[in-house]
């Protein structure tokens, strides 16, 4: 954690929906003119899309049928937690790109699936903003959610994500229904074991649950629209958060316990911004003071 030079994290799954709230905190940084140092998680994959597929022949072949990009060895995530510690010591850091398509990649004269070369952080940044999948990863010696200074949980339930994922998956990458379940199951050790564990040690997290029924997602036609929706926001800490002033601007909310508020789909980008808005510009305060 650093007071000069925050770092924001938001961690989930694929398919959570973590890019709708890095949206919104875009929309924070862009209205409080912030200039945020943007980092994807993808580009901390230890494997491009060959090269990880070949990986995961390799891991079969010996065995390992879970082997995936939810576990540490598919990962640099000791240089992931250097960028944090470099970042917050003097605002500088090595990244690069992960080109997920070939609009991407072709700026770059490269492939899809491959990363860009490492570059050093340049121009003076307010702040970094990471959106992955390890925002809050722990353990083998390495603390990456020690490193965080504000880390959001994006977790809808289980039923949900899959459907989101299944639709995402299919539609837009054109992946079999086959294919992305075994993809479901394949990772399913590591979401338990990598995954779960993260949203302890978020300071707010964001879980969607929708109010029709989702009992078998693989049969789901349609992902459940925000107003089919209700999120639940926990706060690790609940000190210092208005409460009262939540529920009176966000209309059909609720709280369900000291630390959870509970508002209609349709409101959580509101919410992201009523919310986060003053812990951004908390960071931002401090840093100025220091």
């Amino acid at each position: 954690m650093s007071v000069k030079h925050p770092i924001i994290a938001i961690t989930g799954s694929s398919g959570a929906g973590t890019s709708t709230v890095m949206q919104s905190f875009q929309h924070i940084f862009r209205r409080e003119k912030l200039n945020a140092q943007i980092v994807e998680g993808d580009s901390f994959h230890r494997y491009d899309r060959l090269a990880m597929r070949a990986e995961m022949k390799a891991q079969e072949a010996a065995g390992n049928l879970n082997f995936s990009h939810f576990g540490p060895d598919a990962n640099l995530l000791a240089e992931l937690e250097q960028l944090f510690v470099d970042y917050g010591r003097a605002g500088s850091g090595r990244v690069r790109k992960y080109l997920h398509d070939a609009g991407e990649a072709e700026p770059w004269g490269q492939e899809p699936g491959t990363f860009t070369p490492w570059q050093e952080i340049s121009g003076d940044t307010d702040l970094m903003f990471y959106e992955g999948l390890h925002g809050a990863w722990a353990g083998d010696g390495i603390d990456i959610a020690a490193q965080v200074d504000l880390c959001v949980g994006v977790v809808p339930i289980i039923n949900l994500e899959w459907i989101q994922k299944l639709h995402r998956d299919q539609k837009l990458r054109g992946y079999s229904q086959e294919a992305v379940t075994d993809t479901i199951l394949r990772r399913m050790p590591d979401y338990v074991s990598h995954l779960c564990p993260q949203f302890s040690r978020t300071h707010v997290n964001f879980q969607r649950v929708p109010i029709v029924d989702t009992s078998n997602p693989f049969i789901a036609r349609d992902i459940p629209s925000a107003d089919e929706s209700m999120v639940v926001i926990r706060f690790a800490n609940p000190k210092g958060i208005d409460f009262q002033y939540l529920l009176n601007i966000l209309h059909g909310s609720m709280l369900t316990r000291p630390n959870t508020l509970v508002v209609p789909g349709g409101k959580m980008g509101l919410a992201m911004q009523m919310i986060f808005t003053p812990m951004v510009l908390r960071l931002m305060d401090l840093k100025r003071r220091a």
